[in-house]
């Protein structure tokens, strides 16, 4: 979502705001000052990942009136601990990026208030579990999912992997690498992946799986664009995205795939902040993020799939990034009531 480890594309084109506060959009004459003045200043709070085309982002501020200033606060945890401890006196108007494994530690601290915009046909089946109050919007979605370099195991005329038990496999031995869960959003959804398929068993299966020499690394960068023979490393097997064979497509074909049955799906959110100085003009934000023009922006932008089933997909994508019918879920309650124990178990597991 966190450096949306959404792909490549979207960490080399993150936008020259991360680390200020500035206006997403342009000075361009008098009829922005005067459309300005109807809406005023949006503080848009989100994660280092953001980046939306100028155009749409122009064009929403003059139809608008708004003047839309961007604030990173980090990746999704950073964000969420941000948002939580100014809960009430917020540190913008409106919030996106706080994903489902995070949204329960936000909706228990009230740092959101209700607003039931009108989503798009298809988002529906994204709400996030327990928002009776409907504070939080959903506006995109992708899966965690492990990858594999296909063209490596034709080359090495060995199968690849396809589920999580696989990777146990002494076949498999030393070939996989992981971002860890207590510095990388992926990371994390790659134990709550496990968790969800291994219940009360999910703290052996960690332990055989480093014993099969699984590489574990501090964030996503480090194992796709580092370790990932994709890329160049020595490991055919590391934890990306549903929408990462996408971004290995080479002359219509694409080296890479993602295994369907070992992903846990992240739906990203936005929000209006309890205490908003422009609660209105928030509103309007979270609107603007489910418009057409943005959720068609998304997969190019951000490497994400839009809430919106009628938005058009790049044809790369309609092809090669293929979403998983049944995600590994674990519920936002869970995830609030034991993401602590749970890391504080992981870490005691992965550094013996």
């Amino acid at each position: 979502m966190h450096i949306r480890p959404a792909i490549a594309l979207a960490v080399l084109t993150t936008i020259a705001l991360i680390g200020t506060s500035c206006s997403l959009g342009n000075d361009n004459g008098d009829a922005a000052d005067v459309a300005a003045g109807e809406c005023g200043e949006v503080v848009l709070v989100t994660h280092d990942s953001f980046d939306l085309p100028k155009k749409v982002v122009r064009d929403f501020e003059e139809e608008s009136g708004c003047t839309l200033t961007h604030s990173p606060a980090g990746d999704g945890g950073e964000l969420t601990s941000k948002l939580t401890v100014t809960q009430g006196d917020p540190i913008g108007d409106v919030a996106f990026g706080v994903d489902n494994t995070f949204a329960g530690a936000a909706l228990d601290e009230g740092v959101f208030a209700p607003y039931d915009a009108e989503l798009p046909a298809g988002a529906d089946q994204y709400r996030l579990p327990g928002d009776d109050a409907g504070v939080l919007t959903p506006i995109d979605n992708a899966s965690v999912c492990v990858n594999v370099d296909t063209a490596w195991f034709a080359d090495q005329g060995i199968e690849p992997p396809t589920t999580l038990d696989d990777l146990t496999d002494p076949a498999y031995r030393d070939l996989f690498v992981t971002p860890a869960a207590t510095t990388s959003t992926p990371g994390l959804a790659f134990l709550l992946a496990t968790i969800g398929e291994y219940g009360d068993g999910w703290s052996s299966y960690w332990e055989d799986l480093l014993a099969n020499g699984a590489k574990v690394v501090k964030g996503w960068e480090d194992a796709y664009l580092v370790d990932f023979s994709f890329s160049g490393g020595d490991r055919p097997i590391a934890l990306s995205y549903d929408t990462s064979p996408a971004y290995t497509v080479k002359k219509g074909e694409s080296s890479t795939a993602a295994l369907l049955d070992t992903c846990f799906r992240q739906v990203e959110y936005a929000g209006v902040l309890d205490g908003a100085a422009n609660p209105e003009g928030a509103e309007r934000v979270v609107d603007f993020l489910l418009s057409p023009e943005v959720q068609e922006a998304l997969p190019t932008s951000m490497y994400v799939f839009p809430v919106a089933s009628d938005a058009a997909l790049p044809p790369e994508w309609a092809e090669f990034a293929e979403q998983p019918t049944a995600p590994i879920e674990v519920t936002p309650e869970e995830i609030s009531d034991h993401r602590r124990e749970w890391l504080t178990e992981w870490t005691d597991i992965t550094s013996r």
